[in-house]
């Protein structure tokens, strides 16, 4: 009889610890987060900021005359030099736009011109924005710059693969001043030149 009991107590035991082991374990209980301080009053819903007003139309920034002349050979001077004087003309924009007018394709034109004659550079076309509107946005509407000038030189000839290109938004703006002529100086395409 002890030895029956023993056997059933053992089976028991067995029994208990196998149903110990695949019993699941709950996961832990998440706590309930705090509600947000009392502040009195609820305060309602803020309306969405006014849309930002129309710029009024001015005219694009004027190019720098090159400092180049015609039969100036480029080929011998230091990146330092070149890109100090750049040869390249600058593209500018229309707030808010990425099209090219008629004085931006003209100075891509120009700038096709040099860069076949100079066939070895590599240029980076950096996109640039006025201050206004988030850095998020700008550094993608800079980027959209940046190509639409890119894609022009390319549309004229100029091989894509030595046409890189960046944004950098509104982070070095050309003119610092808060002003509409400060503004359209910032909003533009530069080229530098980054190998010849």
């Amino acid at each position: 009889m002890v030895m029956g009991s023993r056997v059933t107590l053992g089976l028991l035991l067995c029994a208990s610890l196998a149903l110990a082991g695949c019993a699941r374990k709950q996961p832990p209980m998440a706590r309930p987060t705090p509600p947000p301080p009392e502040t009195g009053a609820l305060e309602p819903p803020r309306p969405p900021p006014p849309p930002a007003p129309e710029e009024p139309a001015l005219a694009p920034p004027t190019s720098p005359e090159p400092a180049v002349r015609p039969d100036e050979d480029l080929g011998s001077r230091a990146l330092e030099d070149l890109n100090r004087q750049s040869p390249l003309q600058p593209v500018f924009f229309a707030f808010d736009s990425t099209e090219l007018e008629a004085e931006g394709r003209a100075a891509l034109e120009a700038n096709a011109a040099l860069l076949r004659r100079y066939a070895t550079w590599v240029v980076t076309v950096e996109g640039h924005c006025d201050e206004r509107g988030t850095a998020e946005y700008n550094l993608a509407l800079g980027e959209r710059r940046a190509f639409a000038a890119k894609n022009y030189l390319v549309s004229l000839g100029i091989e894509g693969k030595r046409l890189n290109t960046v944004s950098y938004g509104k982070e070095f703006p050309f003119d610092p001043g808060k002003t509409d002529e400060a503004y359209a100086k910032n909003r533009r395409a530069q080229f530098v030149i980054t190998a010849r």
